[in-house]
């Protein structure tokens, strides 16, 4: 199959025709907060998400659980082991943050079509470029020791990767408990709660049905940051 024609094309178009249509990658969907793979789970397959939010998390020995990316859509996951060279049992906790879909295949069909074509490798490389940035800018809102500026921070990276324009700001396009956000950033239900009030009352933000509109995300970098 000759890759150099996926240069241009989507990357769900790219993940569809990995094993040259004998084996073609099948549809999975997970509910919401259903694990995908825990970590130490054998890397059997490569995951490509179509519909939803999956949430990546490192788990230490301790129980401390700490969220390094919130997928969205158009995102390939699951390829640690291809990047390091060898193959290696699940680095993450992988969990379905809303109700995803997802393709799927396995693991050394992609392995085999990365090194068929370097064109494809590029197209997969640019694929996973954007959760490389989340994944270090997650790590900057981690290093914040204020919470209220940990929960600006990620508010911030919600409306650049899930981020709706309304005529009243940003709205983040993710139904959002306090607790799936206290989670993610290392705090308790009872202080996130407690920061979201506060932001409302700045007006700087404000919620419906679980979803936050940022009202204007330059002010509130430059106010709580």
């Amino acid at each position: 199959m000759d890759f150099s024609v996926f240069e241009n094309q989507p990357l769900a178009s790219v993940f569809r025709q990995v094993g040259s249509g004998s084996f073609p990658p099948v549809v999975e969907t997970c509910e919401r907060g259903k694990t995908i793979f825990f970590p130490g789970d054998p890397a059997e397959r490569v995951y490509f998400l179509m519909k939803g939010a999956v949430k990546l998390s490192r788990v230490y020995e301790a129980g401390e659980e700490i969220t390094v990316a919130l997928l969205r859509e158009n995102s390939v996951f699951g390829v640690l082991s291809l990047i390091t060279g060898q193959k290696s049992d699940r680095f993450y906790h992988a969990v379905a943050f809303t109700p995803v879909e997802m393709l799927s295949a396995p693991i050394d069909q992609v392995e085999q079509a990365l090194k068929e074509n370097p064109d494809l490798a590029m197209v997969m490389l640019k694929g996973l470029s954007s959760r490389i940035l989340q994944t270090e800018m997650m790590i900057e809102t981690l290093a914040h020791r204020d919470m209220g500026s940990r929960l600006v921070s990620f508010l911030l990276i919600l409306c650049r990767d899930f981020g709706v324009p309304t005529p009243n700001g940003i709205r983040i396009d993710l139904k959002l408990s306090h607790q799936a956000i206290a989670e993610a950033i290392g705090s308790t239900r009872v202080t996130v709660t407690r920061l979201l009030g506060d932001l409302r009352q700045e007006d700087m933000i404000s919620i419906h049905k679980k979803k936050i509109t940022v009202h204007n995300p330059v002010a509130l970098s430059q106010q709580f940051t």
